[in-house]
């Protein structure tokens, strides 16, 4: 439940992030009218989103066994990418997010109402069908089981909530040490994603080494025990892994949270004593 609610709080933060500063932006230029325009564009993104998540799941179930393992390898490795983009993408677009946002803002309402509500509908789109395809990559093996579902359905609502409480000013978080630590994790969920898409491409036949384990430590980490669920749900850490499948896993992990630990670079803010480019008010 852990890795679902994750994804669902990371991803559905960030699109709550969006449209609140887009409300906030809209509420302090004093332009209510535009509001149902954003709230057309977010409704439109989530039954994409839906339809996107319930076409994935159709297309597996009517798939024979081995196109069933290429396809869950094939959205598994997908999802991995995506999570790794986002990863590093919120690390430090969190920092500048409203700023973007009022450009942006601006710019479609100088556009029409069309810009408004395409704007949205692409904001809160992205996350969403990345969501779907994560959470449909994350929970493969768990389908017998609600639980997944559950969590990401609780993470959504916490972001929902989040992003509220941070409209109404009632609370305030620290963004990019919220991106940092779920960056981390995330890091981790990733890997286990990744790892489970080269165990369904051994699965088909398409690489080699399904019987060569690495390990096997299934009597100190019981597959049937509660913290062997946890870990398999939450980081596919599995008790009798391939070689392969731990070789994808420490290629993936190593490397990625070695260059997201690197201290951050910002962009260099211009001197005070530069002049600017911008027309100057007479007087």
């Amino acid at each position: 439940m852990f890795a679902s609610y994750l994804i669902g709080l990371r991803e559905g933060l960030e699109a709550a992030l969006v449209v609140s500063v887009l409300v906030a932006l809209l509420v302090k230029s004093d332009r209510r009218d535009r509001l149902p325009l954003v709230w057309a564009g977010v409704g439109a993104a989530l039954v994409l989103s839906i339809a996107f998540g319930a076409l994935l799941t159709f297309t597996v179930a009517h798939l024979e066994y081995r196109q069933q393992e290429l396809f869950e390898a094939v959205t598994s490795l997908l999802a991995t990418v995506f999570v790794t983009w986002m990863i590093f993408w919120m690390r430090g677009a969190a920092r500048t997010i409203s700023g973007d946002l009022r450009a942006k803002l601006s710019e479609a309402l100088e556009v029409g109402a069309i810009a408004v509500v395409v704007m949205a509908f692409l904001a809160v789109a992205r996350e969403g069908l990345e969501t779907a395809l994560l959470f449909f990559a994350s929970v493969q093996g768990a389908t017998t089981t609600a639980v997944p579902l559950i969590g990401i359905s609780l993470g959504l609502i916490t972001a929902v909530l989040l992003g509220w409480a941070i409209y109404r000013s009632a609370m305030r978080i620290n963004l990019t040490r919220f991106f940092t630590w779920t960056g981390l994790l995330l890091i981790l969920v990733a890997a286990g994603i990744f790892k489970y898409g080269v165990h369904d491409l051994q699965e088909a036949a398409v690489l080699p080494g399904l019987s060569s384990y690495a390990f096997d430590i299934s009597g100190v980490l019981p597959a049937d025990s509660w913290y062997g669920a946890l870990l398999a749900g939450m980081f596919n850490i599995t008790p009798q892994p391939s070689v392969l499948e731990t070789v994808a896993w420490a290629a993936y992990a190593v490397p990625t949270l070695i260059l997201f630990l690197q201290p951050w670079r910002s962009r260099p803010t211009p001197s005070p004593a530069t002049p600017s480019t911008d027309p100057q008010p007479a007087g």
